[in-house]
């Protein structure tokens, strides 16, 4: 059963911006501490950015300054607002929904491509 729906992605120039939003079919989404992971083929899943139940925010060093987390709670949906970005934020975008005695939701992904 999918809980977590990724959506937003697409081609861009580097400079350029996106918006990616997760959308959460979850029982009480505020309890979830939500993050967006990338990956590149070959490569590990890395943090992009986290965003805890009381809207704190931790960004990995590669996009600080550069992407803005947040969520709205009344619309069960997180959003990953996008800018400046650089060719190696190519990667495939995935939400991941977690919490204490919650079970760990992922998304199916969302390619970013971006062009030099």
């Amino acid at each position: 059963q999918v809980r977590l729906v990724e959506s937003g992605g697409g081609s861009v120039q580097a400079g350029g911006s996106l918006r990616l939003s997760c959308a959460a079919f979850v029982s009480v989404f505020s309890d979830y501490t939500m993050s967006w992971y990338r990956q590149v083929p070959g490569n590990q899943r890395e943090l992009v950015a986290l965003i805890s139940r009381g809207g704190s925010t931790q960004y990995a060093d590669s996009v600080q300054g550069r992407f803005i987390i947040s969520r709205d709670n009344a619309k069960n949906t997180m959003y990953l607002q996008m800018n400046n970005l650089r060719p190696e934020d190519t990667a495939t975008y995935y939400c991941k929904g977690t919490g204490p005695r919650l079970p760990v939701y992922w998304g199916q992904g969302t390619q970013v491509t971006v062009s030099s």
